[in-house]
């Protein structure tokens, strides 16, 4: 049999070699570019503007800077994946029940932010942080890792960015992305089907997916900041999302090394935010982000060689926050948003996705005049999906042959942790 006829089609987390989250939103998108925003849910994120964070998700803001703002931060994502009710069917074997499985794992995710402003008229910045990355792991023990295994990605923006003031109401902003990713992806299992049929030895066991792999890609962003007055305004951003190609010295598939890099689409993000100052004290915030999962469609290679479909559906996010001034040392703040899932059709135990509900709170502490520390917290809750997953390869007169099964439900939520130290020069 033709090893390159192989065909694993099942939504195992292949597509996360390059980039994924399944835990902390829709899709493999991650929000965690600040401990300030974490605590609000980004509600408002896109026009805030209370750190230099805020060039992530809208260059234009950096016009609200009066002064040069320098902001660090951390975030500890501790995901709890849990796949239950297993049934597994492996080829020749029969049908059997699995122990409820734990795939979760603790991520850090740095940031580091710097905004300067030129003149009264322009303001430039520039920044590390990452929008995408995830790890899961299935114990090595677990007897279905041709469907589970290992999932560890992560994604960093190198990001330069400028803004320009039109007038006291309108700003606009603009940003390249030099973007790099890193992704491990282990799959293995199913040697007895080696050792039955000849033909599949050099495809199954640890050879039937190892890729340790890394590549590049230029995105760009665009903002507009538009201000109603001192405590009203609004902002809108888009996001390009480039594809990553990535390669490295171990990529095999079904038995054999792969040529050429793998090419992973990413989605583009619009957000549309607002701001309102409703008292002395009180302001509330809220935001709507599109994110264009649609153009997921597949994992390939430049070489031809599709590994998997997928034809997910774009996703949304929305979500409200409230902030309250408590004194000039303490700013509280608190945030709900709901995230709907990318997937469609199919799912798999090691994309856990579903529709999402964050709740988070945070705060920030006015240390020095010039410095500020920022705490946020979030919990995100996930709901119960059923899942069919299976492991399929093609014949090579026609037809299918199924090696595996899994029925399953599978669930992940979060809690994300963050603190951040800012610095006005």
């Amino acid at each position: 049999m033709n090893k390159k006829r192989l065909f694993i089609r099942s939504a195992v987390a292949i597509a996360v070699a390059a980039s994924s989250t399944s835990a902390l939103a829709a899709g493999f998108q991650l929000n965690g570019q600040s401990a300030t925003g974490l605590g609000r849910a980004f509600a408002g994120d896109a026009v805030i503007a209370d750190n230099a964070s805020v060039m992530a998700r809208n260059p234009a803001a950096m016009a609200l800077f009066d002064a040069p703002e320098l902001s660090v931060g951390l975030i500890a994502i501790d995901t709890d994946v849990v796949v239950k009710g297993t049934t597994y069917s492996p080829i020749m074997l029969g049908e059997r029940s699995l122990d409820d499985a734990q795939a979760g794992d603790i991520s850090y995710v740095p940031n580091i932010f710097y905004v300067h402003p030129i003149n009264e008229k322009f303001a430039v910045g520039a920044g590390i942080y990452s929008n995408f990355g995830t790890k899961t792991e299935f114990d090595t023990d677990y007897a279905a890792n041709e469907l589970g295994g290992l999932t560890d990605v992560k994604s960093v923006n190198f990001a330069l960015s400028g803004s320009f003031r039109v007038n006291e109401q309108l700003s606009f902003g603009a940003g390249i992305d030099f973007i790099q990713g890193t992704g491990k992806l282990k799959r293995s299992g199913l040697e007895y089907v080696g050792q039955a049929i000849p033909s599949f030895a050099d495809s199954v066991g640890d050879n039937m997916l190892n890729i340790d792999a890394e590549g590049t890609g230029i995105g760009w962003n665009l903002g507009t900041v538009y201000e109603v007055n001192e405590k009203h305004r609004f902002g809108l951003s888009y996001r390009h999302s480039p594809d990553i190609k990535a390669d490295g010295d171990t990529m095999i598939y079904k038995g054999e090394q792969l040529t050429g890099d793998l090419v992973l689409p990413l989605p583009d993000i619009a957000e549309f935010s607002g701001y309102h100052l409703l008292t002395n004290k009180f302001a509330m915030h809220y935001s709507v982000q599109w994110i264009e999962w649609s153009t997921f469609d597949q994992l390939a290679t430049t070489d031809g060689v599709v590994l998997n479909e997928y034809n997910w559906q774009d996703g949304m996010h929305y979500s409200i926050g409230g902030t309250y001034y408590l004194n000039n040392d303490w700013t509280l703040r608190a945030g709900y948003m709901y995230d709907t899932s990318a997937q469609d059709q199919k799912k798999s135990i090691s994309v856990p996705d579903s529709d999402r509900q964050w709740v988070s709170a945070g705060f920030t502490y006015q240390a020095t005049k010039n410095s500020t520390i920022d705490f946020g917290l979030t919990y995100l809750m996930g709901q119960d999906v059923e899942v069919n997953d299976k492991l399929v390869t093609d014949l090579p007169g026609g037809g299918e042959l199924q090696l595996s099964e899994v029925n399953a439900t599978t669930r992940a939520n979060a809690w994300l942790y963050g603190i951040q130290y800012s610095y006005q020069f």
